[in-house]
């Protein structure tokens, strides 16, 4: 039988050696452990908990360890991370019990018979400093990359966009733990009647300051044993994504095309939206993606959903200016889900710097499926401009035929056609909104 600390070291460990994402990997360890639900919870809380605290916590380290630590197995340095990270955040934890089985877990995986002892010592020499310095250097960035544990060149690109107190504002909300946000669906509930059915189930369900018909949700456990959630009453989807549907006012009737669909929450808005009249094709590469968003669709009945397997960069030319309202969200860097999954901001900058050819791919190709008068949506998950503000200038520089159209949103006002979400200011994933018309034909 397995622990939460051992889980969360596997999974560390996973992420270091293999490049793997920590919450599939961390499902993998707790299927295989059987951990109970307090266990599991506790292991990601540690995994989630050192990812987001990375370089911080090889910051302190690298001050008690005689050896620099990427000289250390890789097993030993997250067993260290996961004990410091119970020591510096934990409360509720005695620190005995974190360096005890800290020393116990080196034992049992490193076949190093000095490194237990390393291990001890390292921690022991932590709990004997009354309280350990914060990063505090001339450079600024640096202090900022250290302390909330960004890459320095991410950091960078931020205090660009934001200036220093915005970055670090939004650096600091990147470690915090977002509410999970539920959408209603509206063709089978009402907003006041599904809160009460969760709030009787032992959920804690809030409003949403600004959005209609989506609530924050606290105390769920495992949404899928809900009664609500298997009736189809609602589906989880962050407010900015969900905007993305709202601001094309698709109405009844409509043929609507979501083109990198998976796991499928735009393509749900836009059904409730049309009131499950008309059609909507759904899109995506991956046959697992297309079997999932069919599990949703037929969860919550909606039957004008239609996903096909299709590569977003491949013309089908019996689309070409056939749909109203084209959506378009492309693969993106994902750095504005850094607070659900903190991993992706270990991302390698070159990797990212590629993505705009791909993204521009994809728009142009899309963007011929929209009728005359129709709309295309431009989206992601991102905060670099030059996947937002980049692409959709280039785009527009090439096709005369579309233009910007302004979009009205609740409580945040008239938008000029564009709109970025920033978690520090908005409460909402970091997300990036472009509405454009096609022009000619009747509106």
């Amino acid at each position: 039988m397995g622990s939460a600390r051992e889980a969360a070291m596997l999974t560390l460990t996973a992420c270091e050696r293999q490049g793997a994402w920590s919450d599939g990997y961390l499902k993998k360890v707790l299927r295989e452990q059987k951990l109970d639900r307090r266990e599991a919870a506790l292991a990601a809380h540690l995994s989630y908990g050192v990812l987001q605290n990375k370089l911080l916590l090889d910051w302190h380290l690298e001050a008690f360890s005689k050896s620099p630590l990427d000289k250390l197995d890789v097993r030993v340095l997250c067993n260290l991370r996961v004990a410091l990270y119970q020591l510096l955040f934990l409360d509720k934890i005695p620190c005995s019990a974190a360096v005890n089985e800290a020393v116990e877990l080196t034992k049992k995986h490193c076949r190093n018979p000095r490194a237990a002892g390393m291990v001890n010592g390292i921690l022991r020499s932590v709990l004997r400093q009354e309280k350990l310095s914060a990063p505090d250097f001339p450079d600024k960035e640096k202090s900022l990359s250290i302390k909330y544990s960004h890459p320095a060149w991410l950091v960078g690109r931020f205090v660009a966009e934001l200036g220093p107190d915005g970055a670090e504002a939004l650096l600091a909300a990147n470690n915090e733990q977002p509410p999970t946000t539920a959408q209603v669906n509206t063709l089978h509930t009402n907003f006041a009647e599904l809160r009460v059915e969760l709030q009787q189930a032992g959920v804690t369900a809030r409003p949403h300051p600004w959005l209609t018909d989506c609530l924050l949700l606290s105390g769920t456990g495992n949404l899928e044993r809900l009664p609500a959630f298997q009736q189809g009453k609602f589906y989880i989807q962050d407010a900015a994504a969900r905007l993305a549907v709202r601001v094309a006012n698709i109405a009844p009737g409509s043929r609507v095309l979501d083109c990198c669909a998976a796991p499928g929450g735009k393509s749900f808005a836009a059904a409730i939206d049309m009131k499950n009249q008309g059609q909507i094709i759904s899109c995506d590469i991956h046959p697992h993606k297309i079997r999932l968003m069919e599990a949703g669709r037929n969860r919550l009945g909606l039957s004008i959903i239609e996903p096909q397997l299709q590569d977003a960069t491949e013309c089908q030319t019996e689309w070409l200016e056939r749909f109203d309202v084209v959506l378009v969200d492309v693969p993106c860097s994902g750095l504005g889900i850094i607070r659900k999954k903190p991993d992706i901001r270990y991302k390698h900058e070159a990797a990212i710097d590629g993505l705009p050819r791909i993204q521009q791919t994809i728009l142009d190709n899309c963007s011929q499926y929209v009728r005359r008068g129709g709309v295309l949506v431009y989206s992601t998950c991102t905060l670099l401009r030059q996947e937002n503000e980049g692409v959709v200038e280039a785009f527009l520089k090439t096709h005369p035929q579309f233009c910007i159209e302004s979009f009205d949103l609740p409580e945040i006002g008239l938008q000029p056609g564009r709109m970025t979400f920033w978690p520090h200011v908005h409460g909402t994933d970091g997300f990036f909104i472009a509405k454009l018309r096609r022009e000619g034909g009747a509106v």
